[in-house]
């Protein structure tokens, strides 16, 4: 189990530069629990602001790729801007591997690092586990109550947790599939089935477009591993095929291009990322966005001028997005309101 270890330490002067710069572990009652031990967390924070402590951040991203990266720099950025050389982060990378998070988590645990960030569900589930009193702020994760097992989850986590969702509304994905492929009979869904919000917003899509009249087949794949015999299974049994947020997918989307293009197949994907490196279209957000709000989120925190317990998940808007290398290689028509992916 590897990991990518980075520390960053930011001085003023770069402050100024970066701010004009993007499967459950527990239940319900765990976070409920936590609600009266992350208000000392702020309030110590909001202490130390005034003695002019420094904050160490400890950010765990489960894996390297261009929306993750996004996220985790949009952050960075959010802090550096308020805090400038009073923030150190602690970045460390779980290269895809869900024990890594949790090895990760537990270590900034007894480092007794100020904050949590946890980019993607899997690091979001392991700072679950690791602390219920230290602030654990999540981005780049779909949906909360599916990560964390919250059956009564009604867009507050409560307890030490609050966080961003990278979620796109999934009716809109699905009426996107239909109006660039009308004709389309058969629609496979391809996802890592060790992420439990790919397999969230597959059966979502799949009620979407099934009500639409269209054939739905999933087709899950259990890592990097089998994936291309699993997406090659799709592509031959499929008029389209759709990907959700699934991390492993966006580490390998020259896998499914290289298999989904020659056959004519086009894909949709769920975020930008994907859709850049194999997809024809996608309901986009931006990560750096995304990532950058989740860290004027933790300014709060850290400034003691919100309690995360009450902080709602906070969402950003969609574009839609195409990418015409791809639409031209397949020959398609790009619908009205479309913007092209830049790069």
């Amino acid at each position: 189990m590897r990991k990518i270890t980075r520390r960053s330490f930011l001085a003023a002067a770069a402050a100024c530069g970066a701010a004009a710069a993007l499967t459950a572990c527990g239940g319900s009652s765990a976070s409920s629990a936590a609600a009266s031990s992350a208000a000392p967390a702020s309030s110590a924070a909001a202490s130390a602001a005034a003695d002019g402590q420094k904050f160490t951040i400890g950010i765990c991203q489960l894996v390297q790729h261009a929306a993750l990266d996004a996220a985790t720099q949009g952050f960075e950025d959010a802090l550096t801007a308020s805090f400038g050389e009073n923030v150190t982060f602690d970045f460390q990378n779980a290269q895809g591997d869900s024990a890594t998070c949790a090895t990760i988590t537990n270590g900034f645990v007894s480092s007794g690092v100020d904050l949590i960030m946890a980019n993607a569900t899997p690091a979001l589930q392991a700072a679950q586990s690791a602390t219920d009193s230290i602030p654990v702020l999540g981005t780049s994760v779909t949906e909360y109550g599916v990560a964390l097992g919250l059956t009564d989850f009604d867009g507050t986590v409560g307890g030490n947790i609050s966080g961003t969702s990278d979620l796109a509304p999934l009716d809109q994905q699905a009426e996107m599939i239909v109006e660039w492929m009308p004709e389309a009979k058969k629609v496979g869904l391809l996802y890592c089935s060790a992420e439990a919000n790919s397999q969230y917003q597959v059966d979502e899509v799949q009620k979407y477009l099934e009500e639409k009249g269209v054939t739905v087949t999933q087709y899950a794949f259990s890592d990097s591993n089998d994936l291309s015999s699993v997406c090659q299974k799709a592509a031959d049994e499929n008029d389209a095929l759709y990907v959700p947020t699934d991390n492993t997918v966006a580490a390998n989307t020259g896998i499914v291009d290289g298999i989904c293009r020659p056959a004519k197949k086009p894909v949709f994907a769920g975020e930008e990322g994907i859709c850049a490196g194999c997809g024809v279209a996608t309901l986009s957000i931006s990560y750096y966005d995304l990532g950058y709000t989740t860290g004027e989120m933790a300014v709060k925190i850290l400034n003691g001028e919100a309690d995360i317990s009450t902080m709602p998940i906070e969402y950003t808007d969609v574009t839609k997005k195409y990418n015409k290398i791809i639409c031209d290689d397949l020959g398609l028509t790009v619908p009205d309101g479309y913007e092209e992916i830049e790069g």
